[in-house]
């Protein structure tokens, strides 16, 4: 008898844990990350889903001419700027300089740089 009524409460429990693990398997996902972030996470990620894929002006910028008469211009939304400029081509060094808005600067190689304002992401 006392076998008879374990198979009885092992067979039920059995029954109910494969129930309900059938009617609370429902798959659960996260929403869109633009829901969920806020602050300056929201705004990079609303700039990239209005096709700006560089916010913040963080990608390498080719120089162009860097005259005198026509600087390189170099985005920033503040005052000043640090800029790299990698002189030679092959080489593996980079001169930094800090920028500031309205004072065109030269490099050692000779390119000049301006600072241009943009809007904040």
């Amino acid at each position: 008898m006392a076998s008879l009524c374990s198979r009885i409460a092992v067979n039920t429990a059995r029954k109910n844990v494969l129930c309900t693990s059938y009617r609370f398997a429902t798959k659960v996902t996260m929403g869109d990350p633009v829901e969920h972030a806020t602050g300056l996470e929201k705004r990079e990620l609303m700039a990239k889903v209005a096709g700006n894929e560089n916010p913040f002006d963080l990608k390498v910028i080719k120089r162009g001419p860097g005259t005198k008469d026509k600087p390189n211009e170099i985005p920033s939304a503040f005052d000043a700027r640090l800029v790299g400029c990698i002189c030679e081509e092959e080489s593996t060094s980079v001169n930094w300089m800090w920028l500031y808005k309205g004072q065109p600067r030269r490099c050692e190689c000779g390119h000049w740089f301006n600072l241009v304002h943009k809007a904040p992401v």
